[in-house]
């Protein structure tokens, strides 16, 4: 992991642009997160079809896809466990997974691209730290590195230096880091910042 996270995850290659994209808390196979969260769908396979469908959308062949956390729900039978894993497979590109509370051995073990608790990665527009759950302070956070989270759902859309890229905040589909970005700038800064970061450069979003 340590060499992924040095080498530049963007290239050019036949003329086009390898893109990341981030995603979180896509829930597949939990139905109940549809009244939890004020989803506006009919159904679970009606979810997960408009889940589905608007990562297609985004994510081309040559393209990253960070789901950072709980990309299913640990407690599904096998038979819910085997329509789950489908529907991954239908996922393009290279799926990185970002461990979150909810991903249990079985998501673990589907064909991810990399697998981890934490990501320190360098994107088309900058660093980003990537984890689960949401920091106050992380490392590049002086440096203007951009912290990317979920776990919160539409609880909290986060703040100037930290954006819960959870689907529940970005119409159920991936975001570019520009996105991302675009989307730190309209938040305010937490409450908490210059206690944590008392050195943070005033002209910066902030090692």
């Amino acid at each position: 992991m340590n060499e992924q996270r040095k080498r530049l995850l963007y290239a050019k290659n036949k003329g086009k642009i390898m893109a990341n994209w981030f995603t979180a808390d896509t829930h597949f196979g939990h139905e109940r997160i549809i009244e939890a969260c004020a989803r506006p769908h009919a159904s679970l396979l009606d979810m997960e079809r408009d889940l589905l469908e608007r990562i297609r959308a985004r994510v081309g062949p040559d393209d990253d896809l960070w789901v950072i956390g709980d990309f299913s729900i640990g407690k599904l039978a096998h038979q819910h466990r085997a329509r789950v894993a489908g529907l991954f497979a239908e996922i393009p590109g290279r799926r990185h997974l970002i461990v979150g509370n909810h991903d249990r051995e079985w998501v673990q073990e589907l064909a991810w691209d990399s697998k981890a608790d934490l990501a320190d990665i360098q994107t088309e527009e900058g660093r980003a730290f990537l984890c689960h759950y949401p920091l106050i302070t992380f490392p590049g956070a002086r440096r203007s590195t951009l912290h990317l989270f979920g776990h919160v759902h539409h609880n909290w859309a986060g703040s100037r230096h930290a954006v819960n890229v959870g689907v529940d905040q970005f119409g159920f589909r991936p975001v570019s880091i520009s996105e991302a970005r675009a989307r730190a700038l309209e938040l305010p800064v937490n409450a908490h910042w210059h206690q944590v970061e008392p050195w943070d450069r005033p002209s910066g979003i902030a090692d």
